[in-house]
């Protein structure tokens, strides 16, 4: 006999457990499926622990420029990068210890093992105790996603690195090759740099992190070459030639020459592949790219099955998919007769977007360029870290932030941040966004002083040549 459920989520990643956690507060009983750690990717080797690297080094950093705070710190200052990877190991281990806390709080039942589906409300569970049969009234797939390999060289944890890998070093690299500048690239690219590797970042558009505004990539791109990263866009890297003692990369830069470079490790950066192959969806759902397609609150073709996070549509991030996780939630407690919620279809305009390098960026909306380039006449504005005193104070006056707006109506289109702290910062134009504010609403909120969040108003002024800092 089958373990019956009214919700059976397959994948506890942030995604994954947001939807059980609130499936079992609308009252429906619910199941977990998880094949290795509670908290999926997110928790344990991605978005929580890569935090932990980058502060490490951050703090290095400050140590290592403290006469610019008028400090003095004797002694020789070394990075510790065993202990280093300890701490972070240690902040995942006690989220997941967390997650594991709020299946038991909510009561949730948790299957360890690998799931297969068998129908649209049916799945198998294997595991080394053996196979288990479960059903549900809805299944929500949230199996995630892995790292893109190129199609010349695999990961091998040795020299060839994935974000895995990254996190757990066995040494630390001399000279590191970078392929790719999306958010992992270029955050690995700046822990290590800050670390002590010498770093080069390969990426074949022709800005680094192409989907923020441009004027946030050339900006990053010139300070993360005043640190001592090279960054080589237009390029490609052709082949690798992988050694015991190192890695031979054949680059082809903008020119169309290609050039030789020697490498200590190479991290590999390019993209995700959904975790959609040998789970028993090929006939259940609509596949694009390996990528299950949905409707704006999760649901597949097969009624009762659900999907949400990175096995679905980008953008792949782990808010994103907790988002999705209540909105599908939700939208089966509607579905099963609770008449008490409301759910919201997910807006991707409305979708915030951080990287933790340093210094950091942040953005949600349109940028320039493609508010422009689906019609609108737009007011644009921009103020410097050099003009906000808490920027100066701080010795972060590197930076700035860049409103777009709707010239006809003065909706808020578009945010883009960089430097210090504007990862904190974003969610105030986030939330703006999202009760659809204008440039009024903005110019008229008070914002505290001294605060770097102040550049976010002086930059509502500037699109309106209103600015008064500057």
């Amino acid at each position: 006999m089958a373990d019956q459920y009214d919700v059976i989520v397959l994948g506890s990643g942030p995604g994954g457990y947001v939807a059980a956690i609130r499936c079992a507060q609308l009252g429906l009983k619910t199941a977990i499926v998880e094949r290795e750690n509670l908290g999926g990717i997110c928790l344990n080797w991605g978005c929580i622990p890569t935090k932990a690297l980058l502060r490490s080094a951050e703090i290095l950093h400050y140590a290592q420029h403290a006469k610019d705070y008028g400090l003095k710190i004797a002694g020789a200052i070394e990075a510790d990068l065993e202990a280093v990877v300890k701490r972070s190991r240690g902040v995942a281990k006690q989220l997941n210890q967390g997650v594991t806390h709020l299946m038991k709080k909510n009561k949730i039942t948790v299957h360890m093992g690998e799931g297969t589906l068998t129908g649209p409300t049916s799945l198998t569970v294997k595991s080394d105790k053996g196979e288990e049969k479960l059903t549900a009234k809805h299944v929500i797939v949230a199996t995630g996603a892995r790292a893109r390999d190129l199609p010349f060289a695999k990961a091998d944890g040795e020299r060839v690195w994935t974000y895995r890998h990254a996190m757990t070093p066995k040494e630390m690299p001399g000279k590191l090759l970078v392929i790719g500048s999306g958010a992992i690239g270029i955050e690995f690219a700046s822990f290590y740099n800050d670390m002590g590797a010498e770093v080069t970042v390969v990426e074949m558009l022709d800005r680094i992190v192409p989907v923020e505004d441009a004027d946030v990539s050339a900006f990053l791109e010139k300070s993360l070459t005043k640190q001592g990263i090279k960054v080589m866009t237009g390029a490609g890297v052709e082949a690798l030639d992988v050694g015991k003692a190192g890695v031979k990369a054949k680059i082809k830069g903008k020119d169309g020459k290609v050039v030789d470079g020697e490498f200590s490790h190479v991290i590999v950066a390019i993209g995700i592949v959904p975790n959609t192959e040998n789970v028993g969806l090929e006939k259940l759902v609509e596949l694009d790219r390996g990528f299950i397609q949905i409707d704006p609150y999760g649901r597949t073709k097969s009624k009762g099955l659900w999907a949400i996070g990175d096995c679905t549509p980008g953008p792949w991030l782990a808010h994103k998919a907790s988002h999705e996780g209540v909105t599908t939630a939700e939208a089966i407690a509607k579905e099963l007769g609770n008449k008490d919620v409301h759910p919201h279809p997910l807006d991707r305009n409305n979708i915030p977007g951080c990287t933790y390098c340093h210094p950091q960026i942040a953005s949600v909306g349109m940028t320039e360029a493609k508010a422009k380039e689906a019609g609108y006449q737009v007011k644009v504005g921009m103020f410097p870290f050099i003009g906000n005193g808490k920027a100066i104070a701080l010795g972060e006056a590197e930076g700035f932030t860049k409103t777009v707006f709707d010239a006809k109506t003065g909706e808020l289109l578009g945010a883009h941040m960089v430097g210090a702290e504007v990862t904190e910062m974003i969610q105030g134009y986030v939330v703006g966004k999202t009760l659809e504010t204008t440039e009024a609403e903005l110019m008229q909120t008070i914002f505290p002083h001294p605060t770097i969040s102040e550049s976010m108003h002086e930059s509502v002024l500037a699109a309106y040549g209103r600015a008064l800092h500057i």
